[in-house]
C-alpha cells in the first residue's frame, strides 16, 4: 500500500472532507448507514432530512450533483426489485392508477428505495473524497483483520492489472482482423480467456516470489501511520450524530 492508486469514483479536491483522515470518514459513513437503516419507514420526512444532510456534505466536499447522480445508477437492480414488490407482495390491496397494488409491497418498495439510495449516496461520497490507498489505510487503522486488508489491496491492484492485460489482448486480436460477430468467434474468445488466466496466475506467482525475497512473512509493513485529532473526529461524526437525532425524532413523533 505504499503507492497511490486512483480510481474512477475518486474526485480530486482540497475540501475539508477530503482532508479528513480516512478512518474517521469510514466510521462516519458506517454509523450514518446504521442510523438510516434503523429509521422507521413510516417517517418519510426523516429520509428527506437525511438527503439534505448528504447534500450538505456533497456541497462542502465540492462534489457536483451530476457526478453523484451518475454514480447512483449502480443501484438500478435494487430499483427494479423495489418496483416489483407492490405487484408480488401479499396482504391488503389498494388501487393506484387502475393497478391493484399491495400496501405492504408499497411500503417495502419505499423502504428499499429510500434506505438503499441514501446508503449508496453516502458510499459514493466516501469514495469521491478518499483515495483507495487511504481507504485501505483507514481499514487498517480501524483494526480490520490484516489478512482481509491485504486481500482487498491485492484485489484492487491486480484487478486493474488484469483489465489492462485484457485491453492489450483485445487490441492484439483486432490488429489481426478479428471481430466477434457470432458464435463462430466464441472459440477464439475462450482461448483468450484461458490465456488471460494463465498469464494472471503466472504473474501472481512472480509477485509472490518477489515479495518473499524481500522479507514478506504474512504482513505488510505500515508505511503511513494516520492519526486523527479530537476536532477531526468531531467534524466527521457530525453527519451520523445529526442523523441520529432525526432518527430518534422519527421514532417518537
Amino acid at each position: 500500500m505504499g503507492a497511490g492508486h486512483a480510481h474512477r469514483l475518486y474526485r480530486q479536491g482540497c475540501s475539508p472532507v477530503h482532508a479528513l483522515p480516512p478512518h474517521t470518514k469510514l466510521a462516519a459513513v458506517l454509523c450514518f448507514v446504521i442510523v438510516v437503516v434503523s429509521t422507521p419507514r413510516e417517517a418519510m420526512w426523516a429520509f428527506g432530512l437525511y438527503a439534505v444532510l448528504l447534500g450538505v456534505v456533497a456541497y462542502v466536499a465540492r462534489v457536483p450533483a451530476g457526478f453523484l447522480l451518475k454514480r447512483l445508477l449502480i443501484e438500478i437492480p435494487f430499483v427494479a426489485f423495489a418496483v416489483l414488490l407492490p405487484f408480488v407482495a401479499q396482504g391488503e390491496r389498494v388501487d393506484v392508477l387502475g393497478l391493484s397494488l399491495s400496501v405492504n409491497g408499497l411500503w417495502g418498495a419505499w423502504n428499499v428505495l429510500a434506505k438503499g439510495t441514501l446508503g449508496v449516496a453516502a458510499s459514493v461520497l466516501l469514495a469521491a473524497t478518499t483515495e483507495l490507498r487511504e481507504l485501505l489505510l483507514g481499514l487498517q487503522r480501524l483494526k480490520l483483520p490484516p489478512l482481509l486488508v491485504q486481500i482487498a489491496s491485492f484485489m484492487i491492484r491486480y484487478g486493474d492489472v488484469i483489465t489492462d492485460e485484457m485491453r492489450r489482448m483485445k487490441i492484439a486480436r483486432e490488429s489481426r482482423g478479428f471481430a466477434a460477430r457470432g458464435v463462430r468467434q466464441w472459440g477464439v474468445l475462450a482461448k483468450s480467456a484461458g490465456a488471460l488466466f494463465i498469464r494472471s496466475y503466472e504473474r501472481g506467482e512472480r509477485v509472490h516470489l518477489a515479495m518473499v525475497s524481500r522479507g514478506y512473512a504474512g504482513s505488510m509493513p505500515v508505511i503511513d501511520d494516520i492519526t486523527a485529532s479530537r476536532a477531526q473526529w468531531t467534524y466527521a461524526l457530525t453527519l451520523p450524530l445529526t442523523a441520529l437525532v432525526v432518527c430518534l425524532l422519527g421514532w417518537t413523533l
